[in-house]
């Protein structure tokens, strides 16, 4: 048969060369340098649960009152980065959630979800890869979680929907510059009341 000369069926261009491979160097006489290799923009290093809480108060009794009528849920996301290094940083996505039936409160959850990424960006891009790109990528894994928190602990699991983090972004933005503005004008008053 033709096909005995081949002893890999699976053509080579569907894999990845390894740094530092034959491939890299592309065998010239210049033998290509390992730093030449494009540095990737964004590697995450790691992902971790930082903190988690659940806590169901009303339990038992809530049981019976969320019978007679749905629980009201409150959800607070946020987000925040940190320095760990030379290009590494610490994202952490943070989900508060309190359910109440009749004023009554069924459970609260809370989880701090992180991942520590290498970021190779110019300065300008950062703040969008650390607060959109980041809690994207750890969006799914806090988000099953706290479904499996909530399960276990004798409720509907939440289900949280997909979360838009660029438009948290772009409201994070808008509120750090009206706090400037204000602040800039607050100082110019201070300033002309003391001349």
């Amino acid at each position: 048969m033709s096909d005995s000369d081949n002893d890999n069926p699976i053509p080579e261009e569907r894999f990845t060369p390894e740094p530092g491979g034959d491939d890299v160097a592309g065998g010239d006489a210049t033998g290509g340098q390992p730093d030449e290799m494009p540095e990737s923009p964004l590697t995450i290093n790691g992902q971790y649960t930082k903190d988690l809480s659940f806590e169901a108060p009303g339990a038992p009794e809530i049981f019976n009152l969320l019978q007679q009528e749905m629980p009201n849920i409150q959800v607070d996301i946020d987000v925040q980065a940190e320095g760990k290094g030379e290009n590494v940083f610490e994202v952490v996505l943070s989900v508060r959630a309190e359910a109440k039936a009749k004023e009554e409160i069924a459970y609260i959850a809370e989880i701090s979800y992180a991942g520590l990424f290498t970021v190779n960006v110019p300065a300008e891009h950062m703040g969008p890869v650390l607060l959109i790109e980041c809690p994207m990528i750890l969006f799914p894994f806090l988000r099953r979680i706290i479904a499996d928190a909530t399960g276990d602990g004798g409720f509907a699991p939440l289900m949280l929907t997909p979360i838009d983090f660029a438009s948290l972004y772009q409201q994070r933005m808008a509120q750090a510059q009206e706090l400037a503005q204000t602040e800039a004008a607050n100082d110019g008053n201070d300033g002309g009341a003391l001349n």
